[in-house]
């Protein structure tokens, strides 16, 4: 828990912001259950949904058991690599389904959700933006709620180089070569390959579903730096369970909504202690977060 006094009125705040990761499940609660969310995402997003649901299918029913067969072909002839058996077992522990159909549906689960998404792709670019603007208006706010960014350190972090991976990611066809191509084999690993491009992606994602608000607050490059190393495993955990579920074959597009909807929650209460912090700035009564951001490390 957090050792920075703070009023009542943001103590309910404070909490959430100490498990950043609950505002994915906030995000979905809101969706599924605020009519004025989730009745505009779905009139602008249906006639597109019957499209490709329709394609898929068609697309399913026509190459699954194919799919299937080259996913045991290739694995049951990389069993120094891939660690299955054809008794399916993985790395000499057996799991409770066959590894073979898992593996096809995975792959044709990421296929159907590229069908989905090329269909999509306009009207779930506009749905994502507008769930954005609609969340912070639920609250009760304007665009002007969000404020010039506050530094709440004294000594900010020094911010640490970007990986080469980080770095590479950033670009539009890099970042699709490694998450649609790269990442795609891991698929058919059952939970590791969830895992581990989810990880990948954390950090991105969380920055990247934040963008809206580091524009709202006008923040430089190096302030978004800065702000984000501060709050660095907030950023990676959020991004985790973020990223995790909008890799879910399918219905993860409907959590690319979702987690909207959670990061502008998330930037809501972030910018309700940036204004806090900047009123006991001004009454010179702000000793700075790094104490309490050190126990909270630990």
């Amino acid at each position: 828990m957090s050792l920075t006094p703070v009023p009542e009125n943001l103590q309910r705040a404070t909490l959430r912001l100490e498990f950043p990761p609950s505002y994915v499940v906030v995000g979905i609660y809101r969706l599924f259950t605020d009519k004025s969310l989730w009745e505009p995402a779905w009139v602008k997003c249906a006639h597109a949904v019957r499209r490709g649901a329709i394609v898929g299918s068609v697309w399913a029913l026509a190459t699954f058991s194919i799919q299937r067969k080259f996913i045991e072909i290739f694995l049951a002839n990389s069993p120094r690599v891939t660690g299955l058996s054809q008794h399916d077992t993985m790395f000499g522990f057996k799991v409770p389904f066959n590894i073979y159909t898992y593996g096809a549906i995975m792959l044709l689960g990421t296929q159907l959700t590229f069908i989905l998404r090329f269909f999509l792709s306009r009207n779930l670019r506009i749905t994502r933006d507008r769930v954005w603007a609609q969340t912070v208006s639920s609250r009760g706010k304007s665009a002007d709620f969000f404020q010039p960014y506050v530094e709440e350190w004294n000594v900010p972090p020094k911010v640490e180089k970007e990986s080469w991976i980080e770095t590479a990611g950033k670009g539009w066809v890099s970042a699709f070569v490694i998450r649609r191509v790269l990442l795609t084999p891991f698929a058919v690993y059952p939970f590791i390959g969830a895992l581990a491009s989810a990880w990948f992606k954390a950090l991105g994602t969380s920055k990247y579903l934040h963008r809206r608000y580091f524009e709202a607050k006008k923040m430089k490059n190096d302030q978004i730096a800065v702000f984000v190393e501060e709050r660095k495993w907030d950023y990676r955990t959020f991004g985790f369970t973020a990223a995790l579920l909008e890799g879910l074959p399918i219905i993860g597009i409907v959590f690319e909504v979702s987690n909207r909807i959670g990061a502008a929650m998330w930037a809501y209460d972030l910018e309700k202690r940036q204004h806090y912090i900047g009123e006991q700035k001004a009454a010179g009564r702000w000793a700075g977060s790094e104490a309490a951001l050190r126990v909270k490390s630990l």
